[in-house]
C-alpha cells in the first residue's frame, strides 16, 4: 500500500500552506546539512572501532601482569 501520486501531490500543497514558499529551501538546505552531519558521523564512528580493540588487549595485558 503505497502512496499516490495524488496523495503526495496533497502533503506538498499542506507543506507549502504550513510553512510557506519563502521557507521551504531554508528547510530544505537544514535538512541536507543535517543528514550530511549524520553520514559524517556514522564514518567516523565505524573507523574509531579498530583502534579500540588493541586498546582493550593492551589494558588485558596490564591486568595479567599485576596479578603475577
Amino acid at each position: 500500500m503505497g502512496l499516490s501520486w495524488g496523495h503526495i501531490l496533497l502533503i506538498i500543497v499542506i507543506i507549502l500552506l504550513l510553512f510557506g514558499a519563502e521557507k521551504l529551501p531554508e528547510i530544505g538546505r537544514s535538512l541536507g546539512q543535517a543528514m550530511k552531519e549524520f553520514k559524517k558521523g556514522m564514518k567516523e564512528g565505524t573507523e574509531d572501532e579498530p583502534e579500540e580493540k588493541p586498546a582493550k588487549k593492551a589494558l588485558k595485558s596490564r591486568s595479567k601482569k599485576r596479578t603475577k
